[in-house]
């Protein structure tokens, strides 16, 4: 077997432990292949050997990166797709120690998620014609991401049974099959009774459906998001979670303490919900600038 044969044949292996034993989604396996393939690329270009570089050898190909201009999230993620292979060398005896198990992951840029304003979400909710009954869909839809902060996919994953409508309640199963309580507002819950008007007869077991009749999927009905934001001319960059993070950074600047911000959120760590305390914090700077005689 030629060298360039070994590495294909060991990349191989590598990959199908990953889709067969770990049961990785296609694309994921797909990501580790271009990132070993890149490392690969430049161990030839230096005329190194994978199976025996050193920590400073590896050292030099997390430079690189950064050199090339890429942010930290991004070699993170190479390194990690390259340490896993290693581990997989290093259990296969191919390997006695990995090269960079020792290498320091580079500290992720923290980035505050884009919120909106109380104003752009007003218009965001009012923007569906109560006429149109796809609309009706739609505004009971963003009516029920805005009073809950849940997810998008939580949302689309919704089932009937998940409904108390008397009660104003949703049970969501979020990440991890986690399973929560999540209360909703009257104007929730008068968008959802108007919708489950239109759809009384349909016999899908969820919430949302298509206009075939079948559960909305996640990017469909983003799409439909994205027509209202054209339409009310909103200039902000949102993102499917640009809601959940509304709701979030808009309880906390009316008072809300974060510890019941997380667990409606569904974070299994407080610190994942503390981002949204920098957004609040900056929106106060903001009215304090706006508003303050000396501002």
């Amino acid at each position: 077997m030629t060298i360039e044969n070994k590495k294909d044949h060991l990349i191989d292996s590598f990959l199908d432990s990953l889709y067969i034993e770990k049961g990785l989604s296609n694309n994921t396996v797909s990501s580790y292949k271009n990132d070993i393939k890149s490392f690969f690329l430049w161990l030839d270009e230096n005329s190194f050997n994978p199976l025996n570089i050193n920590a400073s050898d590896a050292n030099n190909y997390v430079s690189k990166l950064f050199g090339d201009g890429l942010k930290s999230s991004s070699v993170n993620r190479k390194i990690s797709a390259i340490k896993s292979f290693y581990i997989f060398l290093q259990k296969k005896k191919i390997i006695m120690k990995s090269p960079i198990a020792d290498i320091v992951m580079p500290k992720q840029e923290k980035y505050l998620p884009v919120s909106m304003s109380e104003e752009e979400v007003e218009r965001l909710l009012n923007s569906p014609d109560l006429n149109i009954q796809i609309e009706r869909r739609d505004k009971a839809m963003i009516e029920v991401l805005y009073a809950t902060g849940i997810r998008i996919s939580e949302l689309t994953n919704l089932k009937l049974t998940d409904l108390d409508i008397n009660r104003s309640v949703l049970k969501v199963f979020g990440k991890g099959s986690k399973e929560r309580l999540v209360p909703f507002g009257e104007k929730a819950a008068e968008s959802l009774n108007l919708y489950l008007t239109d759809r009384k007869d349909l016999k899908s077991k969820e919430i949302f459906l298509s206009n075939r009749g079948t559960k909305i999927s996640r990017s469909a009905f983003w799409q439909r998001i994205k027509i209202y934001t054209k339409r009310e001319n909103l200039k902000i960059s949102i993102s499917p979670h640009t809601l959940r993070h509304a709701f979030a950074t808009h309880l906390l600047n009316r008072g809300a303490d974060l510890r019941s911000v997380q667990i409606l959120l569904g974070h299994s760590d407080l610190s994942t919900t503390q981002i949204y305390t920098h957004i609040a914090k900056q929106r106060l700077g903001e009215i304090l600038k706006k508003h303050h005689p000396r501002g």
